[in-house]
C-alpha cells in the first residue's frame, strides 16, 4: 500500500447511557450493545494511519445529529459529519440551515436515513421525500445511500431524477456475499454507476460475507464495483465499530488495501483519502499540507 494517508468515510459512534440502539437486537449483534466513543476509536485509527474519519448517524432522531456535530467540533479526528434529518418535513431546508448553525455545523457534510429498514422499496421515489433530497442538494450536501439489492432500482431512479446531488452508496448496496451470488446486485450498482453523480464506499463487506469468510470471498465483489464505478468514485470507510462483529479495525484497513493492490499509487490515494475529500468537501487535516493536498471549496 503506497497511501498511508487515510481518510475512514464510514464510522460510528454511540452511548448507550445517551440513547439505545433499537437495531442492535439478536444474539448476532449482542457483541455491538455497549457504548462505542470517539476515544475508543483514536487510538485504532491512530495505528492504522488514518488522519481523519466521517462519523456517519445511526438512529433516525432528530437529536443524534447535533451531538455527532458537537463531537465533531471538539475532535482533531472527526473531519465530517452525515447526519439525519426528516426529509419528509415540510421544513426541511430550515432544518438542514439549523443544524449548520449549531456548534460544529460546519462540519454537516451529508445525510442519511435508514432507507434499507423502509417496507416501501421504492420510498426514495415518494413526492415528499424527493423533496428533501431536493432541499440536500440546495444545502450543498451529499446524500449517503444504505440501501438493499432490491432498492437499488429505486435508488437509481432518484439520482438520475437529482443530478446536482452526489448520492454515496454505503457498503456497495450490501451484496450478497454470503450467498456467493452475483446477481441481480451486479446489474443493480452497475446501473446506479453509469449516473455521473454516484459514488461507492468500499465499506462494511465482511459484515455481508459468511462467519469464517476468506478474502477470496470479497474479490468479486470488489473488481465489479472497481468496473462500475472507477477508482475515482470509490471511498474507503471501516464501518467501525459494526465491523467489528467480522474483523478488528487494522483488519479491515488490510483488506481494503489488498482489494485494491492492483491499483496504481494515485489511484489507490484517491481511494483511501482524496476522494472523500472531495465528495464531502473535507477540511484538509493540518498533516496534509506536507502533501499539498488542497480541501475544494464547498459547494453552495
Amino acid at each position: 500500500m503506497t497511501a498511508r494517508l487515510i481518510i475512514d468515510a464510514h464510522h460510528h459512534v454511540w452511548d448507550l447511557a445517551v440513547r439505545p440502539q433499537p437495531w442492535i437486537a439478536g444474539e448476532a449483534l449482542a457483541p455491538l450493545a455497549r457504548s462505542f466513543m470517539a476515544a475508543d476509536l483514536a487510538p485504532e485509527a491512530s495505528a492504522a494511519g488514518v488522519v481523519g474519519t466521517v462519523v456517519v448517524q445511526t438512529v433516525c432522531v432528530p437529536e443524534e445529529t447535533p451531538e455527532l456535530l458537537a463531537l465533531a467540533h471538539r475532535s482533531d479526528l472527526i473531519a465530517g459529519v452525515v447526519g439525519w434529518t426528516d426529509l419528509t418535513a415540510p421544513d426541511v431546508a430550515d432544518r438542514i440551515a439549523e443544524l449548520r448553525e449549531l456548534p460544529g455545523g460546519e462540519r454537516l457534510v451529508g445525510i442519511r436515513h435508514q432507507v434499507q429498514e423502509e417496507p416501501d422499496p421504492n420510498w426514495l421515489l415518494r413526492a415528499d421525500v424527493q423533496r428533501g433530497l431536493t432541499a440536500v442538494a440546495e444545502a450543498g450536501l451529499a446524500y449517503d445511500l444504505v440501501v438493499k439489492p432490491q432498492q437499488l432500482p429505486a435508488a437509481t431512479i432518484a439520482a438520475s431524477q437529482l443530478i446536482p446531488l452526489i448520492f454515496v452508496l454505503d457498503h456497495f448496496g450490501k451484496p450478497p456475499i454470503a450467498t456467493g451470488a452475483l446477481e441481480p446486485w451486479a446489474d443493480g450498482v452497475r446501473r446506479l454507476a453509469e449516473l455521473p453523480n454516484t459514488v461507492c464506499k468500499l465499506s462494511g463487506l465482511v459484515n455481508e460475507a459468511a462467519p469464517g469468510w476468506r478474502i477470496e470471498d470479497l474479490v468479486p465483489y470488489a473488481d465489479t464495483i472497481l468496473e462500475a464505478f472507477g477508482s475515482q468514485r470509490l471511498l474507503f470507510g471501516s464501518d467501525w465499530p459494526v465491523c467489528t462483529l467480522e474483523a478488528g479495525y487494522g483488519e479491515v484497513v488490510r483488506v481494503a488495501e489488498h482489494l485494491t493492490d492492483a491499483l496504481g499509487p494515485a489511484e489507490q490515494e484517491a481511494i483511501f483519502h482524496r476522494n472523500a475529500i472531495r465528495v464531502y468537501s473535507l477540511q484538509v487535516p493540518a498533516c496534509y499540507s506536507a502533501r499539498k493536498i488542497s480541501s475544494p471549496a464547498r459547494r453552495s
